[in-house]
């Protein structure tokens, strides 16, 4: 839980500030998307390699070295906004793609390490708890990052989330836990690849799952245009940015701690619907609002059902995959899921260039509603599953 909520602290303080960073730069939301972008495509083309890698080598020394390479980001943006070198906004995204490349093995490190620690019948309350912890990073990690971009300046951010990234391997390497025996006999990288894809594309349940929450996430993911809103319409600084950018998760933690207290099982599936739907409705909340609180209710409400949808869908992966395969189907998971704020930060960004800011948004939150039907049409079991069946 240390090394997760270190990295989420990093990454997340880096995220609002190098928004911010980004839009006094340019004054254009397409550039907010371009930022999604940068991140998004060197995480696809290492995504697949990170999982079988996780599989195969010892999974805390890479989780370790995958947290030391996190901080390296950070300190590259130290020197871009001090002014220590002449280089523009690109070479704020080249060192956003080295994220992208570090980011593939810190989830799949995370899931099959969490198997590890946990006996199996207790998944799915260690996944709302691991939910919390995450969203609690989520909360603070944004909140961190805009109070010191407004109080110490946009150096000061990159640096603190450096330390943070740094905490994180430290945690890593000092946590105690068995590590499954070395396979003697390896598949070829690319054939076990292919085997953890047809496994995923195989459960009809597993992969209902993963493909709902990519879809949501990318066309609601309004959060990325929050520095946008900031400034134009809500007309707040960079601490409200921070208080936008981690309200969601604080919902998401309060959700969170009651599924700790009262785990799901029946139902779980129309839940997990529900939530979507609900997720989506927030979005439209959030684009037509004008006050500034009122558009943070809307992102906690939001942060809510995505908290849900987290849960449930984490609990899915973890007892539906065997031991051996907990690398490759995480890293799918990456592809379906850790890619999609990213995918979606650029949707998000082109369709505010095309339609406007708010348009955007309302259009976004009417299509996550459109997916959540979908979904529940082509994918029956889901919507009937108890958690007891994946047991």
């Amino acid at each position: 839980m240390g090394f997760r909520i270190f990295t989420i602290l990093s990454y997340q303080g880096v995220a609002v500030t190098v928004g911010w960073h980004v839009y006094e730069l340019t004054r254009d939301p397409w550039m907010l998307g371009l930022v999604g972008l940068a991140e998004v495509l060197p995480y696809f083309c290492v995504a697949p390699f990170a999982g079988y890698l996780v599989d195969h080598l010892p999974r805390r020394r890479l989780g370790a070295f995958a947290a030391s390479c996190l901080a390296i980001t950070p300190l590259l943006l130290v020197a871009i906004a001090a002014g220590w070198t002449s280089a523009g906004v690109w070479a704020i995204y080249a060192a956003i793609a080295l994220t992208g490349c570090v980011r593939a093995f810190l989830g799949p490190v995370y899931n099959a390490l969490f198997a590890r620690v946990l006996p199996r019948e207790q998944y799915v309350r260690g996944a709302s708890l691991g939910s919390i912890v995450f969203q609690a990073g989520l909360v603070t990690g944004p909140a961190i990052g805009g109070f010191l971009v407004g109080w110490g300046g946009k150096p000061v951010a990159y640096a603190v989330a450096a330390v943070f990234a740094t905490f994180a391997a430290a945690a890593m390497l000092r946590m105690n836990v068995s590590e499954p025996a070395p396979q003697l006999q390896r598949a070829p990288i690319f054939a076990s690849i292919a085997e953890g894809a047809r496994f995923v594309f195989g459960h009809q349940v597993l992969l209902g799952a993963l493909a709902l929450d990519m879809f949501a996430v990318m066309f609601g993911g309004a959060i990325s245009l929050a520095p946008a809103f900031i400034q134009e319409i809500l007309h707040y600084g960079p601490e409200g940015l921070g208080i936008l950018r981690g309200a969601p998760a604080l919902g998401a933690v309060a959700i969170g701690v009651w599924l700790a207290r009262h785990p799901l099982d029946r139902n779980a599936g129309r839940i997990l619907l529900a939530s979507v739907v609900g997720f989506g409705l927030c979005m439209i909340g959030f684009g037509l609002s004008r006050v500034f609180w009122l558009s943070a209710c809307f992102l906690l409400l939001s942060g809510v059902c995505d908290g849900v949808s987290v849960v449930v869908r984490s609990t899915i992966m973890q007892l539906a995959t065997p031991d051996d395969m907990r690398g490759r189907v995480s890293s799918i998971n990456g592809l379906f899921v850790g890619s999609s704020n990213e995918i979606g930060a650029f949707y998000a960004g082109s369709m505010a260039r095309l339609l406007g800011l708010v348009p955007a948004v309302v259009l976004g939150g009417c299509v996550t509603m459109g997916v959540a039907a979908v979904t529940a049409w082509r994918a029956p079991r889901l919507r009937r599953l108890c958690f007891s069946e994946l047991k």
